[in-house]
């Protein structure tokens, strides 16, 4: 069995931390010789260190699927991570979607080389775009503020894997999303209601976890997924199990094979100590 779980709205409390019960399903995980990959929309960097650090943990899928890693020995996860796929984001369709950005009012977050880059001006104005604290906290910590624009630190990074918006105005939101969705090779998606994702049409969780599966050589019929957005359905369509959090998008649960309790009740730690008890 393995299991694949986002991070945010799922895993992670609202307060954004790991909670004694998920620090206890992730020990079973590990007694039990079964792996719990941390799937999220989230840079590598930005995961949890206490999720990466944990023996029941040796990959990571991030960027909504872009990207895939191995981890690195105990004691240098993230220093000895080594990238084993990656679809990304050509740089073309890139500076077009910035074209169309830059005419809103929005951030514009750049995942690239295991880190998401965003202007410092924009950086510096987060809490415009988001009110949640906790949320805010952890995108301000994610984030490397750079003193570019954005098309610079498209050309200047190595491996693109994915980029985001945060808005203010619905109306921006509905404009950004039609002229995005017309630029050829782009899929598009959202893991809080005040953003938009960009990745390349052929990255997705989904995606991500039929190659992992298959790479390691376990059925993608024994893993057990859980999400609470948009970005997460495709990967509980593919999982032998989807399971969507209580509080997950009605879409999401729609997906699912069963819905868990809510993050903040320990859906994800107490679904997973089930289903390693009846294994």
């Amino acid at each position: 069995m393995i299991f694949f779980s986002d991070m945010d709205g799922t895993f992670l409390t609202t307060e954004k931390t790991v909670s004694e019960t998920s620090r206890h399903a992730l020990d079973a995980i590990a007694e039990a010789g079964f792996e719990f990959v941390p799937c999220t929309g989230r840079a590598l960097t930005g995961i949890p260190a206490v999720v990466l650090d944990h023996p029941s943990v040796h990959y990571a899928v991030s960027s909504n699927g872009a990207a895939v890693y191995r981890l690195g020995p105990a004691g240098s996860r993230l220093e000895g991570a080594e990238r084993i796929r990656l679809v990304p984001l050509s740089r073309e369709a890139a500076h077009a979607v910035w074209d169309i950005a830059q005419a809103y009012d929005v951030t514009f977050d750049v995942f690239a080389d295991n880190h998401s880059f965003l202007r410092r001006d924009l950086y510096d104005r987060l809490e415009d775009f988001v009110d949640d604290p906790y949320t805010l906290a952890s995108m301000r910590a994610g984030r490397t503020p750079v003193d570019e624009e954005p098309d610079e630190t498209i050309d200047r990074v190595h491996d693109l894997e994915r980029l985001a918006m945060y808005w203010r105005d619905s109306d921006d939101r509905d404009r950004i999303v039609e002229a995005v969705g017309a630029i050829e090779g782009v899929a598009l998606t959202r893991s809080y209601p005040m953003n938009i994702e960009v990745m390349d049409k052929d990255a997705s969780k989904g995606t991500a976890l039929d190659w992992l599966c298959r790479h390691l050589g376990i059925p993608a019929s024994n893993a057990v997924a859980f999400g609470d957005n948009f970005n997460d359905i495709e990967m509980l369509r593919v999982a032998g199990t989807g399971v969507a959090m209580d509080n997950a998008e009605p879409e999401t649960k729609a997906a699912a094979d069963r819905v868990c309790a809510a993050n903040d009740d320990d859906g994800v730690a107490l679904t997973i100590l089930e289903l390693i008890q009846r294994a």
